[in-house]
């Protein structure tokens, strides 16, 4: 039976992950009880792991302002919440963990980034695609069931250090028609030439007691890829997870010294109405290295726009050539708005 390209599978029958849910200003950590005395205790930890979303570092370095942020950390807490966490374990059987969700004050965040001097890991984090296949010696198989608690365990931790992932979920005639080969094979650019989002293939075979597991990640022109061996499958991918939020949160991080202000002017044609500079506006205001937005003219040429960021122009470059929103114009000047049909507004008026 020919095989169907996995390129075409990924637009047909990709099932994502909840769209990333979790608020960069909010932790989550276990905890025993709901009484006063334990939500103090673990808001800490809480902090901690907002540091880490922000920073995309996973042991946020000591410091004086860590510990004077530490002390206070039940100052700056906005609300907290409760909930039941339900975790699949090898056996098939369920644990039930009680969480505490702590939202800590945007201002205050970001002021302890800025004391701490960590980097500064852009909100905009695109789902990073991974393709599972195990080996177990009954025949390769693309996420099977019955390792369910290791693949909650993946999403889990993705969760807590910020990482968006998404896999897909084919169905049993879409699986025969899979090339395990490839995928066994880490050939990620059989996914498509040019992935719109980040992808890792992880190759998992048991060797006796002990799991080999083999990750190959394709990012851009950007390529990586290593082992993890472990008697535990969970661990195993877990550890992958966090080397996977380290490699990609390094690549896209803002470091402190690229943080400050900076104006950057820009001109944007191909808007025919209001709705494309609704559409435009709302696209720069939802950067997060964009602080203000302003129209300084609007000309035959398109409407210039004067940005103040946070970090130095190229960062704001990187966000445009990633997203395809706007497409460089021929002189390099002008860049050109890309029609988004599903985005198209009823024409309301002229462009202020």
């Amino acid at each position: 039976m020919r095989k169907i390209p996995l390129s075409i599978l990924l637009f047909s029958v990709f099932a994502y992950l909840p769209a990333l849910a979790q608020n960069l200003y909010s932790g989550e950590v276990n905890v025993a009880d709901q009484s006063v005395t334990e939500r103090q205790k673990a808001t800490p930890a809480a902090l901690i792991q907002v540091l880490q979303k922000h920073s995309g570092i996973r042991e946020i370095p000591l410091h004086p302002a860590l510990d004077a942020a530490l002390l206070n950390a039940n100052r700056i807490l906005v609300s907290f919440s409760y909930k039941q966490v339900q975790r699949a374990n090898p056996d098939g059987s369920v644990t039930s963990e009680l969480r505490m969700v702590a939202n800590f004050l945007p201002e205050a965040i970001e002021n302890i980034v800025q004391e701490l001097g960590l980097p500064r890991w852009p909100q905009q984090r695109p789902p990073l695609t991974i393709w599972i296949v195990v080996d177990d010696g009954q025949g390769r198989r693309l996420k099977p069931l019955e390792y369910e608690y290791a693949w909650e365990a993946m999403a889990d931790v993705a969760s807590l250090r910020g990482l968006p992932i998404r896999w897909p979920e084919i169905d049993p005639e879409s699986e025969d028609q899979v090339d395990l080969q490839l995928l066994w094979g880490g050939f990620t650019d059989s996914l498509g030439e040019e992935p719109e989002n980040d992808v890792v293939i992880v190759a998992a075979r048991r060797e006796g007691p002990v799991w080999n597991v083999r990750w190959n990640f394709a990012g851009g022109k950007e390529t990586d890829g290593w082992r993890i061996r472990d008697s535990d499958l969970a661990f195993a991918v877990v550890d992958g997870v966090h080397r996977l939020a380290d490699l990609v949160s390094s690549r896209d991080a803002i470091s402190s010294a690229e943080q400050g202000d900076w104006t950057l002017e820009i001109r944007v044609g191909g808007l025919t109405g209001m709705a494309d500079y609704v559409r435009t506006r709302g696209y720069f205001e939802n950067l997060s290295v964009v602080e203000a937005v302003n129209v300084v003219e609007v000309g035959p040429s398109g409407v210039l726009f004067k940005l103040e960021l946070n970090a130095s122009p190229e960062f704001f470059m990187r966000e445009i050539n990633k997203n395809r929103f706007l497409l460089p114009g021929d002189d390099g000047q002008v860049f050109q708005l890309l029609p988004v049909n599903s985005f198209d507004l009823p024409e309301t008026g002229a462009i202020p």
